[in-house]
């Protein structure tokens, strides 16, 4: 059997605001902080996960808190994460709430095959709420603000900007072994989107890239995306996406251990940075499911630092 990514395992993204990206993604959007710890490539950020109740592989919305400018849109970047509801009466749900909330949205609308509605945070990270009828059940935090039958259940599909295909269809389908299953026109009035999918597909494992070779090259920054990360289910299957990508000669980080899971990054042509990480041993591995996100977590390798690293951190 063709070893095969499952889907979308978590998207990290860049906020210069810590306390108000909490503020937003728990108490607006309704997810569950599920890990407050530190970037561990540097120390001195917070890396903020949120999830669903039960920290699902899959759900992960991830932010660097970084002092940095917003983000210069633009492509060789990952353009917009898709965060999947059940069904249309949860986007005419979501439409009402953001407005509510003072959020501009869209209109609801049918994209690539899924009705979506898209709206953006509070400094600009671009989101697209996208129903999804197939979806498995979600597992909906008691204390969200938003009702259990309305939350959101997890990402996807993830939309890229490259300047040319090719490229990047090559990684795509030779090296990561996804599938091209369909196109559809970008909102521009020329250009196309080509719809990538993983494993099983659905949109929980659907990557989208768009071509648009007149957009300038987008700079990093708050309200921008540091990464994508992909599912794999196991270390056996982990260490075979190592030894995969070093026969086919591309360049990676090799493994690194994350505790959480374990990951390995490289880039595809335009940049963009990628992962593969596993789907355990999870959140879980440092704190009880009951209590997590409650206090800083700090994998074993920097609890010995714990006091320099809490004194350099701003408290949430």
């Amino acid at each position: 059997m063709a070893l095969e990514l499952k889907g979308i395992h978590h998207l990290t993204a860049i906020t210069a605001q810590a306390q108000r990206n909490v503020d937003f993604y728990t108490r607006t959007l309704g997810l569950r902080l599920i890990k407050k710890t530190v970037n561990q490539d540097d120390v001195s950020a917070y890396h903020l996960f949120y999830g669903d109740a039960i920290a699902s592989p899959g759900a992960d919305l991830t932010f660097f808190d970084w002092p940095t400018t917003p983000e210069r849109r633009g492509t060789n970047s990952i353009a917009r994460t898709g965060l999947r509801v059940a069904s249309e009466a949860d986007l005419n749900w979501w439409k009402a709430y953001l407005k509510e909330k003072d959020i501009a949205s869209g209109n609801i609308k049918e994209r690539a095959g899924h009705l979506s509605l898209e709206f953006e945070d509070f400094e600009g990270q671009r989101f697209r709420l996208i129903a999804d009828p197939n979806a498995a059940p979600g597992h909906p935090w008691a204390e969200s603000p938003v009702p259990a039958e309305h939350q959101i259940l997890g990402l996807g599909p993830i939309t890229l900007s490259v300047p040319e295909l090719s490229r990047t269809a090559e990684v795509l389908t030779k090296v990561m072994n996804m599938r091209e299953v369909r196109t559809y026109p970008a909102r521009e009035k020329h250009g196309e989107i080509h719809v990538f999918e993983m494993g099983a597909g659905g949109a929980a494992a659907e990557l989208h890239v768009e071509v648009n070779p007149d957009l300038p090259q987008a700079r990093q920054g708050a309200g921008g995306v540091h990464h994508v990360a992909f599912r794999t289910p196991d270390k056996e299957q982990f260490d075979e996406w190592v030894k995969r990508t070093a026969q086919l000669g591309v360049r990676t980080s090799g493994e690194v251990e994350r505790f959480y899971f374990k990951s390995l990054y490289f880039r595809e042509p335009n940049g963009i940075l990628f992962e593969i990480a596993t789907d355990g041993p999870g959140f879980t591995a440092d704190e009880p499911l009951e209590t997590l996100g409650q206090r800083l977590a700090l994998p074993p390798f920097l609890e010995g630092r714990r006091a320099e690293i809490e004194a350099g951190l701003k408290p949430l």
